[in-house]
């Protein structure tokens, strides 16, 4: 019996197998996304003393990535609404390609910046055009959980780079150790061409978006696409995206702009969503954390461990997002997360701010005694559960459904390239801000977590079960 058949008997509205499959795929950006960001985790200290480089510039190598993201963002919500949703699929899968090679190959700190950042640019795309997309192919009922999927592959890309560079780093005995005719930590690297290629052929496999399509006046193509998600509805649905397209032409950016030649109160809604997600630290726990546990007294080997086990807390938890998002709402989840991120951030502050200091290596850190290292363990991945099952799935399901058609893909573009705007200012000053204190640090963190709560409950508006054509 085929799924369409199966639909109806169940009292859906749609073909859940085909849904999933068209997200799924889509989501493959957000893979690669969470994949090509984090994969630098385990590489961070082989990279800085084999081009032997300082603080600073080990910070910018690890972030340079993320100034392009800005720019693949912009580009990204510019390019979807010129020439479609899968077009930006296989200009990032090809991004992704290069970027893979070539930083593996690197010589330097600045070509290994380059390659970052032609990186940078596919994941930029890709966390505009995959949110897009799914939004615009996903019935409402379920559109919550589909756009959650977005942020499920983020994470499980996470886990995937950094398992891989815990079993790299353990084949050949450390990140810096030869292996395979090269060393470990250039391999980590490497391993990204077999996701990235795989993106691009998969994105082949399934068709425009239905709002695209309609905006390109190919009707019959847009029904086809809607018939084989939804089961009941195709051609009201077809009509109100026709409708909201002639009286929405084409974006530009002065679409962003109001009657009051201000810009629209929801544009600067989904930019803070974008600022208060980086802003809470969440990057400096999946960029730093090998390093940073390293630094408090753990292992290279203990600390690939631990970076690895919240990893899996980050993917357990964003599963509890997704059965919760399309029950209790995007508001109410950010909520409960912002609280819970204040008290863990807190925690940790905390017990930074006490610990004793001593110099390792000739550098001043935290030593964490008994006590304090399993509760600043614990307390990390506290944070890591409250941002998981709220604040990483809510934004982005948020970013793909909050704004109108006109202005959808160009302003989901600006939100993004904020949001990386925000996580290159927080990843590139975590070092300095380290030097400074792990407890200052924290405290920072703690501190924008508390405006994320209020910010919430004053101002981000339910979009919970609301067709995009009535946004």
């Amino acid at each position: 019996m085929t799924s369409e058949a199966i639909a109806p008997n169940k009292g859906r509205d749609y073909i859940l197998t085909r849904a999933l499959h068209l997200a799924a795929v889509a989501a493959l950006g957000g893979f690669l996304f969470g994949f090509d960001t984090s994969v630098v985790n385990g590489a961070v200290n082989a990279i800085r003393a084999e081009f032997e480089i300082g603080a600073v510039l080990t910070g910018f190598v690890v972030s340079s990535a993320l100034l392009a993201c800005v720019a693949g963002a912009y580009i990204a919500g510019r390019m979807a609404e010129r020439t479609g949703r899968i077009r930006v699929m296989l200009l990032a899968s090809v991004l992704f390609t290069i970027s893979a090679l070539g930083s593996g190959f690197s010589v330097g700190p600045w070509d290994m910046i380059m390659w970052r950042m032609i990186g940078g640019l596919g994941v930029g795309a890709a966390s505009v055009i995959a949110p897009a997309y799914i939004a615009e192919i996903s019935p409402a009922s379920i559109r919550g959980r589909l756009g959650s999927l977005q942020q499920l592959a983020i994470v499980f890309g996470i886990f995937v780079a950094l398992l891989s560079d815990y079993f790299l780093s353990s084949v050949a005995g450390g990140s810096a150790e030869a292996l395979w005719g090269s060393v470990a930590w250039r391999w980590m690297f490497w391993v990204e061409v077999i996701p990235a290629v795989g993106y691009g052929i998969l994105a082949l496999t399934i068709p425009e978006s239905p709002r695209y399509l309609v905006s390109r006046n190919e009707i019959a193509r847009a029904r086809k696409v809607l018939r084989s998600v939804m089961t009941r509805g195709v051609d009201e649905r077809v009509k109100e995206i026709q409708r909201t397209a002639r009286r929405e032409a084409r974006s530009s950016i002065r679409d962003l702009i109001g009657s009051n030649n201000k810009v629209l109160p929801i544009v600067w809604i989904g930019i803070a969503l974008s600022i208060f997600q980086q802003f809470v630290g969440i990057n400096v726990i999946f960029y730093y954390s090998s390093t940073l546990w390293q630094a408090v007294g753990f292992t290279e080997a203990d600390a690939l461990t631990q970076t690895v086990i919240t990893s899996v807390t980050n993917i357990v938890v964003t599963l509890i997002a997704i059965a919760l998002i399309d029950k209790i709402g995007r508001k109410l989840l950010l909520t409960i997360g912002s609280a819970g991120m204040v008290i863990s951030l807190g925690v940790m502050a905390w017990v930074f701010a006490i610990a004793d200091r001593a110099m390792v290596d000739g550098e001043l850190v935290p030593v964490l005694t008994d006590t304090q290292g399993p509760i600043a363990l614990i307390a990390a991945n506290g944070f890591v559960v409250f941002f998981g099952m709220s604040w990483g799935p809510g934004v982005w399901v948020l970013l793909g459904e909050m704004f109108n058609n006109k202005i959808r893909a160009t302003a989901l573009g600006i939100a993004a390239s904020v949001q990386w705007l925000a996580n290159f200012a927080v990843s590139t000053t975590f070092p300095k801000m380290a030097d400074i204190s792990l407890g200052f640090a924290y405290g920072f963190y703690t501190f924008f977590a508390l405006l994320s709560l209020i910010f919430v409950v004053k101002w981000v508006p339910e979009t919970k079960g609301r067709e995009l054509e009535d946004m």
